[in-house]
């Protein structure tokens, strides 16, 4: 009995000593004696009053980076009600799993407005079967790709979402080629007729001498291009491109503008950030409201840039303040037919107001000049000057407006121009109303040679901007940008398979072909706020928020002044200004330092001196920015 219990002893002596051999060399491969040693010295030194905690500080900073291990996508709603898209990415921190952060993307579908029921249960089904594909592929094939991807290399994880969505491009082609050919294979073969007999030439009129024509045939209106295809399911790759960039932004303790600055300039990091001009939706006159006019979608009101963003939303909520109340007086009785400030007939019909989905009022009215003579009648009575305090532009939505029948847009109820037309008309309302100095969408993208001609008698005074005559941006980068229409500038659009890096890439591709670009918010919006980020972090010259309404737009005009507080703190708001020379240079400095009520408000206005010295230097350097901007164009 002895010796068998003494030889248990020295096995388990012998275990010992190999566990303890085997600690030794496992904590000498991590240099842990060393990190140890030099970690206890130095608390000793320092004597903090919390030791565990300095000690935990210390162990945290020698852990490893953390990594991607889950990516959950969910289904939730949009700021209309709507199903969309929700990505969480989960890290390994200190050996466990941590929610580091979430964000909500909107889909691409545009919202309809008066649309027809089969439409809206159409789009709705579509919508859903986008958003369900979206969530399937995050929780079973991406979650599995990005794991173990550091966070931090955005550039990695942007590769391997692009090489998962060429992947799934892929299998949809061979899927339809192979539905193509079943089909083709169970249709009977239609027999072929002959040909019919060439029709006889036209009698030749009497009088009419041979080779001669009408003096003018108008030419046929192109039909529309067919929708570039969106595959069911890749807003899974943006979104979580986004999500990735706001983690590696959170674990790294600075906000997401900035490692977006990093992706643009990997070099050196801009020590100056200037804030996108606001876009800002003031009044909806478009197809869907109630009024004969049909060409203003949205007229949109930019403050002067020598304001900071809070000084021009508060100069704006007064004016949106007005046009509420001009549309909350009733009507006067109908044998009192006087003319308003506005240029309507107070007595003609009640010109009602209602919230749009873009957060501002959708109005009934029947001229094209009644939003704009609304919104400069409103600024005289607060004292504000058109043109100097704030300009304007006209989202006009043309291809919301073309009726094929007649060959024509419909820019009122029962008034129809054709394309030649419309230039007359977009340089005549230029003349009329100088503080206009944007149009949006004024062609289809198909009538290019009108374009051309627009940007010809506009281009030096004006921005000529598309939004969905533009290309997706991922046509734009296989395509190279070109600017087919021609326009001035593009309003981007984070949606679908766009990732980080290619929003990076193609606003590199505008800066070098000195167009500027508008980063705008999809039709149905979230509340998710990461979209003022990425302007600021990417440069983009205008942000296109919508309106002052609604909650998923307010938040993210509260992200603005957050981040403009924060870099005038840290004496990193740069300088912005508009480069078009006619619109601003030979303007007044006053409107650039500020703004003044009526009478009425005095007293409460602005402050004007704050800003005036770095107005100056904005206005000294204008002359300069747009003859580099207009010379290269």
């Amino acid at each position: 009995m002895g010796e068998e219990g003494g030889g248990r002893s020295r096995g388990t002596t012998r275990e010992l000593q190999k566990l303890k051999q085997q600690a030794l060399e496992y904590y000498r491969e991590n240099d842990v004696p060393r990190r140890l040693e030099e970690l206890l010295n130095s608390t000793f030194y320092l004597q903090p009053a919390d030791v565990y905690g300095h000690l935990a500080n210390c162990f945290s900073k020698l852990a490893k980076p953390p990594t991607i291990c889950k990516v959950v996508g969910k289904k939730v709603l949009d700021g209309m009600g709507l199903p969309t898209l929700q990505v969480e990415i989960f890290c390994t921190i200190q050996n466990f799993p941590k929610n580091i952060c979430s964000v909500v993307v909107a889909t691409h579908f545009d919202v309809q407005e008066n649309a027809s029921p089969e439409l809206v249960e159409a789009e709705e089904a579509d919508r859903l079967e986008a958003v369900s594909m979206a969530v399937q592929w995050i929780n079973e094939a991406i979650t599995q790709e990005l794991w173990g991807m550091a966070p931090s290399d955005q550039a990695a994880v942007d590769q391997v979402l692009r090489a998962f969505f060429q992947n799934k491009v892929q299998e949809d082609k061979e899927r339809q080629d192979l539905e193509k050919s079943l089909e083709d294979a169970a249709a009977p073969i239609p027999l072929i007729p002959p040909a019919p007999p060439p029709p006889p030439p036209p009698a030749k009129k009497r009088g009419q001498k041979q080779g001669v024509k009408d003096s003018f045939i108008e030419k046929p209106v192109l039909p529309p291009e067919p929708a570039e295809p969106v595959l069911c399911g890749s807003m899974a790759i943006g979104a979580v491109s986004l999500a990735v960039a706001k983690t590696s932004a959170m674990l790294s303790d600075r906000p997401l503008y900035l490692t977006i600055a990093s992706l643009k300039h990997p070099q050196e990091q801009p020590t100056k950030f200037t804030l996108p001009l606001l876009m800002v939706s003031m009044v909806s006159c478009g197809k869907s409201s109630p009024g004969k006019l049909n060409l203003m979608k949205e007229v949109i009101c930019i403050p002067h840039p020598g304001l900071t963003a809070k000084q021009g939303v508060e100069m704006l909520m007064e004016i949106q303040k007005q046009i509420n109340k001009t549309f909350e007086v009733p009507p006067p009785p109908k044998a009192e037919l006087k003319k308003g400030h506005n240029g309507s007939k107070r007595g003609h019909q009640p010109i009602t107001g209602k919230m749009s989905h873009l957060g501002c009022l959708t109005i009934t009215y029947d001229t094209i000049e009644q939003p704009l003579l609304l919104i400069q009648g409103i600024c005289a009575n607060l004292g504000l000057e058109m043109g100097t305090n704030l300009h304007l532009a006209i989202n006009c939505a043309a291809h919301e407006l073309m009726d094929y029948s007649k060959g024509k847009y419909e820019v009122m109820t029962g008034v129809h121009k054709s394309a030649a037309e419309m230039v007359d008309l977009y340089a005549d309302l230029a003349t009329r109303f100088p503080s206009v100095i944007a149009f949006i969408d004024p062609f289809r993208k198909e009538d290019c040679e009108q374009w051309d001609s627009l940007s010809n008698a506009l281009g030096s005074r004006c921005y000529i901007i598309a939004a969905s005559a533009s290309k997706s941006i991922s046509r734009l980068l296989e395509d190279g940008a070109s600017s087919t229409p021609k326009s001035r500038g593009l309003i981007l659009k984070h949606t679908n398979q766009t990732t980080m890096s290619d929003l990076v890439e193609v606003t590199n591709l505008l800066d070098s072909k000195k167009h500027i670009a508008v980063l705008g918010s999809p039709d149905a919006e979230s509340s998710d706020e990461s979209l003022v980020d990425l302007a600021v972090g990417l440069g983009v010259r205008f942000i296109k928020l919508g309106g002052l309404s609604r909650g998923e737009r307010v938040t993210k005009y509260n992200r603005v002044f957050s981040i403009e507080d924060e870099l005038a703190q840290n004496r990193a708001l740069g300088t912005c200004c508009l480069s078009l020379c006619s619109c601003w240079a030979m303007k007044r400095t006053k409107g650039a330092r500020g703004w003044r009520r009526g009478p009425q408000q005095e007293g409460r206005g602005l402050q004007d001196d704050k800003y005036s010295a770095e107005t100056r230097m904005a206005f000294a350097t204008v002359h300069i920015v747009f003859l580099m901007d207009y010379l290269f164009t």
